[in-house]
């Protein structure tokens, strides 16, 4: 998904699919790599930002990453987001009453590990580990992995 589309802005497109569709995984590619524009499409429910000067082997390796429930950034986007990160570390999620478990899920997707490799880490089956992702969207009020991994870090 690009961020300038004729009718309707990228972010518009990907929060209105994610609303009818939201197991749906949108990769945005776009030459914009300006906060507002970086963030607003992770909120609407971007699974991963990447700009089109990025080399075509990376984005087909992004596009399988996201497949396999990782969030792929450019370095650059990486960068702005962990900048964030830093700037409001005092605001942790704790008060959103994760349990444990669901707090290490979330480590775990900040690492970029896909369902199975959780799963795997954690010794619990696959649907074990997607249902304590439909309980941390739930929580945190997020409709992402990304979003989740994002007020997470926060």
């Amino acid at each position: 998904m690009d961020i300038h589309l004729p009718r309707m802005s990228g972010m518009d497109c990907t929060r209105r699919l994610k609303e009818l569709c939201p197991s749906v995984q949108i990769l945005i590619l776009t030459v914009y790599e300006d906060n507002d524009r970086v963030f607003g499409a992770l909120k609407a429910g971007a699974s991963g930002y990447l700009l089109k000067r990025a080399d075509p082997a990376d984005i087909l390796r992004s596009i399988h990453e996201v497949k396999q429930g990782g969030a792929p950034m450019s370095s650059q986007i990486a960068r702005r987001v962990v900048q964030s990160f830093r700037e409001s570390a005092h605001n942790g999620v704790k008060d959103e009453k994760l349990s444990q478990r669901e707090e290490e899920i979330l480590q775990q997707l900040s690492k970029g590990y896909s369902t199975k490799e959780i799963a795997d880490h954690l010794n619990v089956s696959v649907n074990t580990v997607r249902t304590h992702l439909q309980h941390i969207y739930e929580k945190l009020h997020v409709r992402s992995r990304t979003e989740a991994v994002v007020k997470f870090l926060q």
